[in-house]
């Protein structure tokens, strides 16, 4: 829960940033400092095993996949309102679903696929395509639920083969390494030591939450932790409402209603797909 809210917290910082400077600025200063507080918190008890794999390909494309799925939410954000963005995400839950029936052989009955239908007819109400109120930058964060589905799967394919640790460290690692590639592109001087002192906050949020993350997976199992992950969408409102002035509408809390009561019949009926529903929280 306290992960859930930290997310949302970062994620209005990122927000409001957005309006001063470009995305991989921002995610350059905050991938940076995930990877900083990581290594200085992790590095000294776990030395080169923080680094150390026997699955090297597999945790570069881990590596590269949650920073993207980031950059896109990020991006979004500068148009849509955070509790918008956050809700439709949420859709990578059930894409990891039928990613787990297609790649990794899971079955799944008849009332899993009908809450996958609700799911995505959640998601179609949310953005309503066609109407008025349709904004392309919906379709942003559905390619980060995207990359977030395979980040996931893959995780599960290399899970009880690598350290946790490890398997947190690499997309941080490999995010500051790619928005530092990026830099000569997305280079802004920043304007102010508040504004630093925020893109800071946002990855010392990330780290902080992703190691209670870790925490609460090694005090029950996460299974159990998967509907808590849902709260999100709460303190997103909240928190767009509060820095933002921004409440989603009649039809944007249908759909949000409906994407979530999917989410969680899977997250409580399916044992193994729950495991991958709560690390669909924001990446590093």
């Amino acid at each position: 829960m306290a992960a859930s809210v930290l997310f949302a917290v970062m994620d209005a910082i990122s927000k409001y940033l957005t309006a001063f400077y470009p995305v991989g600025l921002i995610l350059w200063v905050r991938f940076g400092t995930f990877t900083l507080l990581i290594a200085l918190t992790l590095g000294p008890r776990l030395r080169l095993g923080l680094v150390r794999t026997t699955r090297p390909g597999v945790q570069i494309l881990r590596g590269l996949l949650l920073p993207s799925a980031s950059a896109f939410f990020v991006w979004s954000t500068r148009t849509l309102p955070i509790a918008d963005a956050s809700a439709i995400t949420f859709v990578g839950p059930l894409l990891i679903t039928m990613m787990a029936v297609v790649f990794l052989g899971e079955r799944v009955g008849t009332p899993h696929w009908l809450a996958i239908l609700a799911g995505f007819a959640g998601v179609l109400i949310i953005i309503r395509p066609g109407s008025s109120v349709f904004a392309w930058a919906s379709l942003l964060p559905l390619a980060t639920a995207s990359c977030t589905a395979v980040y996931q799967v893959l995780t599960r394919r290399i899970a009880g083969q690598e350290s946790v640790y490890t398997s947190v460290f690499y997309p941080g690692m490999l995010g500051a390494l790619m928005f530092s590639l990026a830099l000569p592109w997305t280079w802004k001087p920043i304007a102010s030591p508040t504004h630093l002192g925020l893109m800071v906050l946002a990855g010392v949020i990330s780290a902080s939450s992703h190691l209670l993350l870790i925490k609460a997976y090694g005090c029950a199992p996460a299974s159990r932790l998967a509907p808590f992950s849902y709260s999100q969408m709460i303190w997103a409102t909240v928190a767009g409402f509060v820095v933002f002035g921004t409440f989603p509408d009649g039809g944007t809390l249908l759909g949000i209603g409906v994407l979530a009561a999917s989410g969680l019949y899977l997250a409580t009926h399916l044992g193994r797909v729950a495991q991958a529903v709560p690390a669909k929280l924001s990446g590093p």
